[in-house]
């Protein structure tokens, strides 16, 4: 199987740095060439409860889409996600692209319709992945950042995963 470039969007709203963690460590399992965007933390949206935490992993990956999709499920599921008796939301991944893929696949759509809605998706985005093309908008991250009209409020928050900071100090100080 070909190696696919992916990008995946995270978010936590409960015990979020120790799902967040939970899941990039996870992911680090299953992906090749993990980088991660800053962190963000933004007003719930959609969804009623405390603030989220969102950040934007880019990978390699051998998995078939569906199958990559299904190992996320199981990610989610270990941290909480379907528990019964969970509050808030524990963690979300969220496939926003595999490679160039566009259309739906088994009710997964691509490039997922949130990374030209919420600020949240497309500001780390544009950080991580400045230069790669939208495949539907037909510009690239950056670009549609700049671009964009998304009134949603968010700002950069220090986070740590294995040493490293993910937000750069200078974003924390604009």
């Amino acid at each position: 199987m070909p190696l696919t470039r992916v990008l995946l969007g995270l978010g936590s709203n409960n015990r979020r740095e120790h799902n967040l963690t939970a899941g990039l460590d996870a992911l680090e399992q299953l992906l090749g060439d993990m980088r991660c965007s800053p962190v963000f933390e933004s007003l719930a949206v959609g969804y009623k409860g405390d603030n989220f935490y969102n950040l934007v992993v880019s990978g390699i990956t051998e998995l078939p889409l569906m199958e990559l999709d299904r190992r996320l499920k199981f990610i989610e599921a270990d941290n909480g996600r379907y528990a019964p008796d969970r509050k808030g939301l524990p963690l979300d991944i969220d496939v926003l692209m595999y490679g160039n893929l566009v259309g739906n696949f088994h009710g997964l759509e691509l490039p997922r319709p949130e990374t030209l809605k919420n600020a949240f998706v497309l500001w780390p985005l544009a950080l991580l992945a400045p230069d790669v093309q939208h495949p539907i908008a037909g510009c690239n991250f950056a670009e549609l950042w700049r671009d964009s009209a998304i009134e949603q409020k968010l700002w950069p928050v220090a986070f740590q995963w294995k040493g490293a900071e993910l937000t750069p100090l200078a974003l924390l100080h604009d």
